[in-house]
């Protein structure tokens, strides 16, 4: 995700800080019947901390064992559900996104972006390895990578034909479907059937960053692949100081359309709700006038992806389409439904309509300017426009 001109990032109450540029966790939300082997109880806030890095893009938990991961572009931290930091690994070169938990293997996923070597790639963090602040992401062994090719073919394609790429810029007709890279990431269900795939699997499902251009209209989807994740250990390479290897798989498992209007890159944070069924996609807000423009859109889990035209592209096209959740806000003129809520720096469903919201800021510690995050518990209520309301704050 990149930082929006303009003060998007929200500063924290300064009481939430405390001395060791930690964020205090709030009271426990009393116990909930929760999945088997999940932690019984949330606090209703977990702080990531205050670091010299990037701001927060993505958050992940593991209920079992207890720990928060905050990606901070170019460093993840572990904290507890208290806000303790237990652990922090630095040395991302590239642009580390969104996160999820496998709970299939304990491992973290994040989208990591090295858009000047035209190269994307999951990183997958041992985390269990994570025990101490300041390791070293080349040198400790804890990151491998996976090179998604199929996001790279788009980010590539020279789509008015002159034979160059005109590299990192949304002033161009290049880049398919308006695509910037990659940012969302979130385990779930085939979105072909609504299943988890052979053996019980879950897929990886990553969102494209999309760029906000005005003056196209072959960006106005968010997209969505999905590999199964089962087989990439024979794929995975360290982590490379830029582009440095093209290890990953052949094809996607599927690739889907959302009609949403264009965004400023894409989706953000991408969360599947097993509760409900439904995909949530926290976005920034577009800017093209024929749109409503909302911050957060649900693909409805319960219709199946269909074959369809994939509008807007300049020359005719069918794809797998997804279709929103017909509720909320919505925009006749577009037929497009949504929400005006936040989840664009961190959004975690957690069962039992409740999730994690994160908001990114900063702090001045001893002259340094420092990011920090906090997630905040809230309830999902499903109004208009602002669908979630924070617990105990």
């Amino acid at each position: 995700m990149r930082t929006l001109i303009g003060g998007v990032l929200t500063a924290l109450a300064a009481g939430a800080l405390v001395a060791q540029g930690t964020l205090s966790a709030g009271a426990a939300e009393p116990s909930v019947p929760a999945a088997a082997g999940k932690a019984r109880h949330l606090p209703t806030e977990i702080g990531g901390g205050a670091w010299k890095s990037g701001h927060v893009q993505g958050v992940a938990i593991d209920r079992r064992k207890g720990f928060m991961y905050f990606s901070f572009t170019n460093l993840l931290v572990k904290t507890d559900l208290s806000g303790e930091p237990v652990g922090s690994v630095s040395g991302f070169t590239g642009h580390l996104g969104d996160l999820d938990f496998n709970e299939e293997d304990g491992r973290v996923y994040g989208s990591l972006e090295y858009k000047s070597a035209k190269a994307f790639y999951i990183a997958i963090i041992d985390v269990d390895r994570v025990t101490r602040t300041g390791m070293d992401a080349k040198s400790t062994d804890v990151v491998s990578t996976v090179y998604l090719k199929e996001v790279v073919e788009d980010y590539t394609a020279d789509m008015n034909g002159d034979g160059k790429f005109d590299g990192d810029t949304a002033k161009t007709p290049d880049h398919r479907y308006g695509c910037s890279g990659i940012d969302g990431v979130s385990f779930g269900p085939d979105l072909d059937n609504g299943r988890v795939g052979r053996y019980g699997r879950q897929q990886l499902t990553v969102a494209y960053g999309v760029y906000s251009n005005t003056t196209r209209k072959d960006n106005d989807h968010q997209v969505l692949l999905q590999y199964d994740v089962g087989g990439w250990r024979e794929y995975e390479r360290p982590l490379p100081e830029s582009a440095s290897h093209t290890s990953g798989p052949g094809r996607v498992g599927g690739k889907f359309f959302v009609f949403t209007g264009n965004t400023r890159y894409g989706v953000q944070n991408l969360e599947y709700d097993a509760t409900k069924g439904n995909w949530l996609m926290a976005v920034y807000k577009g800017a093209k006038p024929q749109f409503p423009n909302y911050s957060l859109f649900i693909a409805d889990g319960s219709k199946r992806a269909v074959n369809g035209p994939i509008t807007g592209q300049p020359e005719p096209e069918r794809g797998k389409l997804l279709s929103l959740l017909p509720k909320g806000l919505h925009h006749a003129a577009s037929n497009t439904y949504g929400w005006e809520s936040g989840g664009q720096y961190g959004l975690v469903a957690l069962g039992g309509s409740r999730y994690y919201l994160t908001e990114a800021g900063t702090v001045l510690e001893d002259g340094v300017t420092k990011q920090t995050a906090v997630s905040l518990l809230h309830r999902w209520t499903g109004r208009t426009p602002t669908p979630f309301k924070r617990i105990g704050g």
